[in-house]
Parts: C-alpha cells; structure tokens; sequence
C-alpha cells in the first residue's frame, strides 16, 4: 500500500568515487539495518558516468568529475564538473516534473558525491530544501564561496567527518563548513571522533532524523 503514496519530498544521495548509486543504497541499508524512513519521500542514489579519473593513475572510474589531485590546495577543475553539473540539474527538474517543487528537495552525498551535493545546493540551485556532505570537502578556491557572494536565503547544512579520514582531512572539512558559514549558510558540522573515510550508523540516523524534520 505504502508503494502507491504520492510522493511529496525527495532526496538525491551522490556517492564518492569509483563507487555506484545501488552500492551507497546497500551501505546505508547495511548501516541502520534498513532504507531511509519516510514513505512520502523519494529517495534517489543515482550513478556517476564512466570517465577516466586522475587520482586513479587514469583508470576509467564513476566519478562525478575528475580532478588532478584529492587535496584542498588543488585548483578546482569547473569544467569537468560540467557534465555533473548537467546531471544534478536533471535530477532536480525530473522530481519538479513529477510534482516535488525545488524547496522539497534535500541534496546530499558521500565523499566526492558530498562536494557534488555543496556545489549544487550552494551553486546551482539555491533552491533546494537542505544540503548534507558527509567526508567531503571544497577546494579552497571554489567556485561556491564566490557564487555565494551576496546571496540571501540559503539551504541548511549538515556535514560529517571522521577525525582520523586518511582520503580527505578532518581539517579540511572543517575549513569548508567554517567558509560556508561565514559566507551565511546555517548548519551544524559532526565530528566523528576515530572515524575513518566512511558513512558511520550515527550519521546516517542523524541524517535521518533531519530529512524528516526538513521534509515532513
């Protein structure tokens, strides 16, 4: 019965790279031992194209963008977000098709999925309900502090990380949570004491429980 209920809200999970959408579904299933609460929101764990990935000695890889290094100090390479910036922008319209208006959406993800969901709450879409990024990062000169230069009303903010994340610094987390804030997003930042580069049970209920909250 609960499969025929008109979906009101929806909430798009990007996963980190080389991973798939059904994998990160699998992980968080894994991880609360069930699918994300809420029979009236859709939830959406879509799948990076294929593409060579620097990081990974060039091997071809799911990865939302590439990029030449996974470090905060490294310039951002906009142009090879171009086709995930196409692909967020079309999973946001496809739910506005269906009937879920931008301000019931909730973008979030993993890792590089996570900066994926920072770039289009902060940059793309302004619009959208709230943003959550879960040991992820933004390199210090992003695009997205500039593109919130001057604006007004902003998504909520959650974002995770581990203390001892040997892919993507605590720090440098950190550093993005606190230049966002500056910038006027709200939100609250996690600190996952001797988590590692990984979705933790804690976070994900927490996460949760603020969908729920965000989107009743």
């Amino acid at each position: 019965m609960s499969s025929t209920l008109r979906k009101t809200a929806s909430v798009i999970f990007f996963h980190g790279s080389g991973d798939t959408g059904p994998n990160a579904l699998e992980w968080v299933r894994g991880l609360i031992g069930r699918d994300f609460a809420g029979s009236h929101i859709r939830y959406l764990f879509p799948t990076a194209p294929e593409q060579k990935y620097t990081p990974f000695d060039g091997e071809i890889s799911t990865v939302w963008f590439n990029r030449s290094t996974i470090h905060i100090d490294a310039p951002e390479e906009v142009e090879s977000m171009s086709e995930s910036d196409d692909i967020a922008n079309a999973l946001i319209q496809n739910e506005v098709e269906r009937g879920v208006p931008t301000s019931r959406i909730i973008v979030g993800g993993f890792s590089m999925g996570g900066a994926l969901a920072l770039h289009t709450g902060y940059r793309l879409n302004t619009d959208v309900a709230g943003v959550f990024a879960h040991s992820a990062f933004l390199n210090r000169k992003s695009v997205v502090y500039e593109s919130l230069a001057g604006a007004s009303v902003l998504p909520e903010l959650r974002m995770y990380h581990g203390t001892d994340d040997d892919v993507v610094e605590y720090e440098w987390g950190r550093d993005t949570f606190d230049k966002l804030r500056k910038l006027g997003v709200s939100g609250t930042f996690t600190t996952l004491d001797n988590a590692a580069h990984e979705l933790m049970e804690s976070s994900m209920l927490d996460v949760e429980q603020w969908i729920l909250e965000k989107l009743p």
